[in-house]
């Protein structure tokens, strides 16, 4: 099957007769479907499953379609156009594989790319305009911080950013000791940010880190529940001793 036919299946959903629940939807509705499909694409690739992967890139694609099927239908666009615009800008943005401009880095190619981008009019007034407000928090912090490096603004040794990171520490527990309610959450906004400019300064994504930290206590936590089933015990019964001896026990089992 090729994009076409897949065109074809959704306007036939949108259409007279159609598919009434596809009919209804709007791109505010959709909304939250882009988001969703696009976190199961990372889910599937995070269990290196290629069959999964593959219908999960699928639903997203559909996503696309989907949205691309309403604009046409309000005479903006449709996919050939969407498909239209990012070939151009790809190959625009990629002179020196398209062109006869010289890349020899990674590093050299984002100044290329941004360049490219202040030729084509995208120069905003701040570095920091730009980044979604809808990104989840750790990556959205991410981004910001990546702009602000970009002009210098960043920590020159490692040590010197887990040093920021222990004073933040301290402001946070001495709000909490002292019940400060109106500083807790600020001086904790201030340590989880300080731990996103560190993951990024060494090198981590601290949203794929956190993700991968989530499904990890899941397994764990999982470990717990099969073996309190086992014994014939509720969860909420089991001592909590023995519930860390249990997660010690997945811990050399499944890390």
């Amino acid at each position: 099957m090729d994009i076409e036919e897949l065109v074809k299946i959704m306007a036939r959903l949108r259409g007279a007769g159609g598919c009434p629940w596809d009919r209804e939807q709007t791109r505010e509705s959709l909304k939250p479907f882009i988001i969703e499909e696009a976190y199961e694409v990372l889910e599937a690739i995070d269990e290196g499953d290629p069959v999964a992967i593959r219908e999960e890139l699928g639903d997203l694609l559909f996503q696309i379609v989907f949205q691309s099927r309403l604009s046409q239908e309000r005479g903006e666009f449709d996919l050939s156009d969407v498909i239209a615009g990012i070939k151009n800008k790809m190959t625009l943005r990629h002179p020196h594989v398209f062109g006869d401009a010289q890349c020899k880095t990674s590093g050299e190619v984002v100044i290329k790319w941004d360049e490219i981008k202040k030729s084509e009019g995208k120069q905003r007034d701040s570095i920091l305009e730009g980044v979604p407000k809808t990104l989840p928090a750790l990556l959205r912090a991410k981004k910001i911080q990546d702009r602000a490096a970009k002009v210098g603004f960043d920590w020159e040794r490692t040590a010197d950013a887990l040093e920021k990171l222990d004073e933040e520490v301290a402001e946070f527990r001495n709000a909490v000791e002292n019940k400060k309610e109106h500083e807790i959450e600020d001086e904790l906004g201030d340590i989880l940010f300080m731990v996103v400019n560190i993951s990024r300064f060494i090198g981590v994504n601290p949203e794929e880190a956190l993700r991968k930290t989530i499904s990890k206590f899941i397994s764990r936590f999982r470990h717990i529940e099969m073996a309190a089933a086992e014994k014939g015990q509720k969860l909420a019964d089991m001592p909590l001793a023995e519930m860390d001896a249990l997660w010690d026990e997945a811990k050399k089992t499944k890390s």
